[in-house]
């Protein structure tokens, strides 16, 4: 006989869900046979917005973009901008640019490992990794005046130089959350609820892999090493040292560890930044902001973020506003595509674990 169907929503507000999004499940019994993303119930309409604002005015905008891990949107916007109107950089501020990613990187990584661990029932980790991540927030606050928002990277460097004795809080900071990593390691990757709910769950086919459009660490999860800081490297990164983790199996577990084995390849890249920064400028300043003509030109441009490649093509006809601009991140195939095919067949309680394992930003959906 065959079982019921019933139809399960799950999201926007539930806690295990990464953002604002609710995914329509179709099960049978406690196995799921159907999967329908629903995005929307956040703010949207952000490459709309930015043609309606001038190219300043943009970037407070592509920070909403993906809440935990706002930096990549502006060093994308602001790189894009300096490739349409050839602008140079000062090279001690692509340092800073770089500093500024990784601290992003980790920042969303220690929010990742609460997620993570709370849907698998470990409440401990997120009380103590939201509460680690408070102090790459703090390093923020002293340097932008904003916690989340920084508005800290725009077109032709860095909005301020670093403040006197800045570098050595960071450093403080690498050096507490490195002796904090084995501590996690005890609590959480070693642990025996975590390993037996994330091995052989939420598996991604190394074969359909690229074939879907998957980056990032749900990519390298899947053994393929494919990463833009080193394959098409930006800003400094060619003149660091640093390896690409790559992990086999493809599922939640393999995706944990990749994750796991980046934050020390960040805070190893943060040192390497703060030792090698050159003095010198950090602003090669643009025209006065509200008067501020952009060549007539396109550019596309792409990072690294810590949900995987992450792109901007931007349009000028030039004006004080953008033409265009098209955001191309990870979270549509992620969230959409990719969640919707590894669902099928997974049992309910693993959904919101799944789902966290991808690295989700449902703004980036629907921007």
């Amino acid at each position: 006989m065959r079982e019921k169907e019933t139809t399960l929503y799950l999201g926007p507000q539930h806690p295990g869900v990464t953002g604002n999004m609710m995914v329509k499940l179709k099960v049978a019994g406690d196995t799921v046979v159907k999967a329908e993303t629903h995005v929307g119930y956040l703010h949207r309409a952000f490459e709309k917005l930015m043609e309606q604002r001038t190219w300043m005015q943009s970037f407070p905008i592509v920070c909403r973009i993906c809440v935990p891990e706002p930096d990549p949107n502006e060093e994308n916007l602001a790189r894009a901008i300096e490739e349409i109107e050839g602008r140079e950089v000062p090279e001690r501020a692509k340092y800073i640019r770089v500093m500024i990613l990784e601290l992003s990187r980790l920042a969303a990584y220690m929010l990742w490992m609460g997620g993570q661990a709370g849907t698998a029932g470990l409440y401990t980790v997120p009380q103590w990794s939201v509460g680690d991540r408070d102090y790459i927030i703090d390093l923020f606050e002293e340097l932008t005046g904003g916690r989340i928002y920084h508005m800290y990277i725009w077109a032709g460097g860095v909005r301020r130089d670093l403040p006197e004795g800045f570098a050595d809080k960071v450093l403080r900071t690498m050096d507490y959350l490195e002796s904090r990593l084995p501590e996690y390691d005890k609590l959480f990757f070693e642990n025996a609820i975590f390993q037996k709910r994330a091995k052989g769950v939420g598996i991604i086919d190394k074969d359909k892999a690229l074939e879907w459009g998957v980056v990032g660490p749900p990519l390298r999860g899947c053994g393929i090493k494919h990463d833009v800081r080193i394959d098409e490297p930006y800003e400094v990164y060619d003149k660091l040292d640093f390896v690409v983790p790559t992990h086999e199996g493809g599922d939640v577990w393999s995706r944990a560890m990749v994750r796991r084995q980046e934050m020390e390849q960040s805070i190893s890249i943060i040192r390497q930044v703060i030792d090698k920064m050159p003095a010198g400028e950090y602003y090669n300043k643009v025209p006065n902001p509200l008067n501020w003509y952009v060549p007539e030109g396109d550019a596309y441009v792409k990072t690294e973020s810590a949900r995987g490649e992450f792109g901007y093509y931007a349009v000028s006809d030039g004006g004080l506003k953008p033409r265009r601009v098209h955001v191309r991140g990870p979270a549509y195939v992620h969230g959409v595509s990719l969640l919707e095919k590894i669902l099928v067949g997974a049992n309910i309680s693993d959904v919101a674990f799944i789902m966290n394992s991808l690295g989700v930003c449902p703004p980036e959906i629907e921007r």
